[in-house]
């Protein structure tokens, strides 16, 4: 996969809640768009899971549900690695060693830590707080030249920049520093029913979301049900954010230009947007869940192309854990 001058982007999502239309049109449809153009490594972060209480066999089959769904949404394992995290020790192993590089006063900062340990107060765990060193051992192992992020991943992306920097200035140039990779295109859909918050694929109450999955009358349920604004002319207007997140799902649908899409809606009501959305919205998840089906039906291919992902992301993270163990001092092991 190095052998080609092509950057390696790494990017994942943590196997919770409900992949939904925002993971899509804010990363997914991104990452589809990228798999020409680099080397991609899409990641299941499993391990990243374990920091919330799981239920076992629920946590299995969420990771297989996510890899379907990474599928059917166009993520091809001939032109990308796809790979659940556990299946590569060397995540692990490379986060201790990040581990002993990373000041408590940095994890201190970390607003997300601050964030989910207001959420489960009594389960704030050590993984909780450290959850940022794996998340650059996740990136530095691959030696990742790009990372997609949002907003709310910039503080740990810049961690991870500092960390592979101060390794490579106390033992040698190591790591490669990733750069951030802003998307020229990507929605930040916001919840139906909270719109001044981003819509999360974890949100307890699920008519805040539209999952990929969600049958036909659910989309139209939730859509109905979702909060606009006083007022009565359908606009793009930060002051108006539920009418404007409204717009840009169907923007982001459409492919249309802000212009047409106002145009479009001029003289309508709040209700004929809603339909008109809810209508677009299932026509762009059938094939989407069409797809999934089929994958799902098919556990012996899915575990095939988990194994070809595994199997390349460990020859990839064997070479940086290596290099690494031989810099900081520890007897190479004989085989």
């Amino acid at each position: 996969m190095n052998g080609n001058n092509k950057k390696t982007v790494l990017s994942g999502i943590q196997p919770s809640g409900h992949l939904c239309i925002g993971n899509y049109l804010g990363a997914i449809r991104n990452w589809v768009a990228l798999q020409d153009s680099h080397n991609c490594i899409f990641l299941v972060v499993d391990l990243h899971a374990l920091t919330v209480r799981q239920v076992p066999s629920e946590l299995r089959n969420r990771c297989l549900s996510f890899v379907a769904q990474y599928m059917a949404c166009g993520i091809d394992p001939e032109k990308s690695l796809i790979v659940i995290q556990s299946h590569v020790s060397q995540h692990a192993e490379l986060h201790w060693i990040l581990n002993t590089l990373t000041y408590m006063g940095e994890l201190n900062r970390m607003t997300q830590f601050k964030d989910k340990a207001g959420k489960h107060e009594d389960n704030i765990n050590a993984g909780l707080f450290t959850y940022p060193v794996l998340m650059a051992a996740d990136i530095l192992i691959y030696q990742a030249d790009l990372v997609p992020v949002g907003h709310d991943q910039k503080q740990h992306l810049e961690l991870a920049r500092n960390i592979a920097q101060r390794f490579n200035t106390r033992y040698s140039e190591t790591f490669i520093v990733p750069d951030g990779l802003i998307p020229k295109v990507g929605a930040r859909i916001m919840s139906l029913q909270a719109p001044e918050r981003k819509m999360s694929k974890s949100d307890e109450n699920l008519n805040n979301l539209i999952a990929l999955l969600d049958p036909p009358d659910v989309i139209v349920r939730k859509i109905k049900r979702a909060v606009t604004d006083s007022g009565s002319e359908i606009l793009f207007d930060e002051k108006r954010p539920g009418i404007t997140n409204l717009l840009n799902i169907y923007l982001s649908l459409s492919g249309q230009t802000k212009e047409a899409v106002e145009e479009h809606f001029i003289g309508k009501q709040y209700s004929e947007l809603k339909s008109e959305l809810s209508e677009r919205v299932v026509e762009f998840l059938k094939p989407i869940q069409r797809q999934y089906s089929e994958l799902m039906q098919d556990k012996a291919y899915l575990n095939s192309i988990l194994k070809k992902g595994a199997d390349t992301a460990r020859y990839l993270a064997q070479k940086t854990i290596s290099k690494v163990y031989r810099k900081v001092g520890f007897v190479p092991y004989k085989r």
